[in-house]
């Protein structure tokens, strides 16, 4: 019963910054606990941030702490992930999650690529 829509990936410069979206269809928005996750090639998905129903965020991995923020707009059912100062390493398919106690739900990923 929840879709989730990622977009906003690309091609961007070391040093540059970034913002991806992820659009939510939810009955309610805010019931929600969601998560930004990045995957890269050969690696494992590991957890970058989220956002609780309270609108708490936090970021988790620490190699993008005070680089990246999460953020959600209740009016457009959107959250939002803004990555500064990108890194190659940063390099991945990002994807955004929507859970509750018994759902889990998954967008399809926006391709983020920091080259030069």
């Amino acid at each position: 019963q929840v879709q989730l829509v990622e977009s906003g990936g690309g091609l961007v410069q070391p040093g540059g910054s970034l913002k991806i979206s992820c659009a939510v269809s939810a009955d309610i928005f805010t019931n929600y606990i969601y998560s930004w996750y990045r995957q890269a090639p050969g690696g494992r998905r590991e957890l970058v941030a989220y956002i609780t129903p309270g609108g708490n965020a936090y970021v988790i991995l620490e190699s993008v702490k005070g680089r990246f923020t999460i953020s959600r707009d209740n009016d457009r059912n959107a959250v939002y992930l803004q990555m500064n100062s990108l890194k190659p390493e940063d390099t991945a398919t990002y994807s955004c999650q929507a859970r509750r106690l018994t759902e889990t739900y998954w967008g399809q990923g926006t391709q983020v690529t920091v080259s030069s």
